[in-house]
């Protein structure tokens, strides 16, 4: 069973009375959750309107602010489309003061700078690194520095609004036979990929901090790129370019099982399929209609850990 509740400003509801078609979309790599939607309903006017969730077999996957409001009516039957991100796509839109700051923790990082509205975060009070933060820098850029250099991860949503850095300390393990999905398959995409990365010095002269990515080139791919000095990584230059490679690197490779209905996915669950452990769930889509639900996720395979 699927609903909607569309919340208001002053934080009343309304719940759509019959949806059309929705598509949800959940990834490691994208900083909130994505919903689009069209459903009919008896709605005036669209000022109102502010937040949307998203229940999907008695689950809450999506909450977050309305982006777009589209009302079209014909005759005596309006119809609504809907588009809306996770309160976690706040963190792309707010920057942080420029300047180097010494001791912060994932904590003090998400608490100390703005409170954005339903946003919530993994506990870690580690302070044993820094930021550097350029001028127009957003706050995910900061927690994703500062989540390579704790853990070497890069952070992720769980939950609906929930940022974490560390791999779930309890995954639901989600089994599927082959036989019994729709269809299953492997992906390449190697768009983003590097081959050699260069980084000025502190005297903006090349030659010093190089990385050669030899799988890119074995793919025959060669795509050079020059930096000047990352001075987030003033105190290991060299891991800036590991750094760099690693974020091209990101879903290069992923192993999916697409089937109908919605079983609870989130990230970082394990998928199993066939009883063989594929990893760690990297990203959870669904569509659905009335026809039903069709969800699709996997794995994704790169150079960031997975365990």
């Amino acid at each position: 069973m699927t609903q909607l509740i569309l919340v208001r400003r002053d934080l009343s509801t309304s719940t759509a009375a019959d949806i059309l078609s929705f598509s949800f979309r959940k990834d490691a790599y994208l900083p909130y959750t994505k919903l689009s939607a069209a459903f009919i309903a008896d709605i005036a006017d669209t000022d109102e309107y502010a937040e949307a969730k998203l229940y999907v077999n008695g689950s809450l996957i999506h909450h977050g602010c309305i982006e777009t409001l589209d009302l079209r009516k014909s005759g005596k039957v309006q119809k609504v489309y809907l588009t809306s991100s996770g309160f976690t796509s706040q963190l792309c839109r707010n920057q942080i003061e420029p300047g180097l700051k010494m001791g912060v923790s994932l904590n003090s990082l998400m608490d100390s700078f703005c409170t954005l509205p339903y946003v919530e975060h993994e506990n870690n009070a580690d302070t044993s690194n820094y930021i550097y933060v350029k001028q127009n820098t957003a706050m995910w850029d900061a927690v994703a520095s500062l989540s390579y250099k704790l853990a070497g991860t890069y952070p992720y949503i769980r939950g609906t609004n929930t940022v974490m850095i560390t791999p779930f300390l309890l995954p639901v393990e989600h089994r599927f036979t082959e036989s019994k999905c729709l269809f299953s398959g492997i992906t390449a995409d190697r768009r983003k990929l590097g081959s050699n990365y260069h980084m000025a010095d502190i005297n903006g002269e090349y030659g010093h901090y190089d990385l050669e990515d030899a799988d890119t080139l074995s793919y025959k791919l060669v795509r050079h790129t020059y930096a000047e000095l990352d001075l987030r990584f003033l105190y290991s230059p060299q891991q800036a370019l590991e750094y760099r490679d690693k974020m091209d690197c990101r879903a290069m490779k992923s192993r999916y099982i697409v089937y109908s209905d919605y079983n609870g996915e989130d990230l970082w669950d394990r998928l199993y399929i066939d009883g063989q452990p594929v990893g760690r769930i990297g990203f959870v889509e669904i569509n659905g209609s009335s026809k039903g639900i069709i969800t699709r996720t996997g794995v994704y395979s790169d150079k960031f850990p997975k365990e």
